[in-house]
């Protein structure tokens, strides 16, 4: 791995489960990671669900666009996590892929996101003791 190592995020419309969780890594690691996210079918706009849920806890994802899923991102990425989507990503040689299972967010009230999001900070924690070194006391 790198010494600052990248990852990318794959889901189906790159509207709630990737976007939250590039937003969790980009918060909790800030700039000792390189984050990205995109979509095979990318949708219009993130979900407002999401944006609510992730706005709750000080993080601002209004912003956020949905990507497009490009060779190009996985080849740059060291990591790629699909997240509950079963998406196909393209596989090159040296890269990991990981597959979190989590539940859609799509069409749901901020109330039903709020568990994924939390469950998705777990993930994102694990994630930056495995790719990071420790920061410098």
């Amino acid at each position: 791995m790198p010494d600052k190592p990248s990852v990318l995020f794959v889901c189906v419309h790159n509207a709630g489960r990737s976007q939250m969780a590039a937003a969790w890594l980009t918060h909790l690691a800030g700039d000792r990671v390189e984050v990205r996210s995109a979509g095979s079918n990318p949708g219009e706009n993130v979900n407002p669900a999401a944006v609510e849920a992730m706005r709750e806890v000080g993080i601002d994802i209004s912003a956020e666009v949905p990507k497009v899923l490009t060779v190009d991102a996985v080849r740059e990425s060291d990591v790629c996590i699909t997240v509950g989507c079963g998406d196909t990503c393209p596989v090159f040689p040296g890269k990991r892929y990981l597959d979190w299972q989590l539940d859609d967010p799509a069409g749901q009230g901020v109330e039903a996101v709020r568990p994924i999001r939390d469950e998705i900070k777990g993930l994102v924690e694990g994630l930056i003791k495995e790719i990071t070194p420790e920061p410098q006391s």
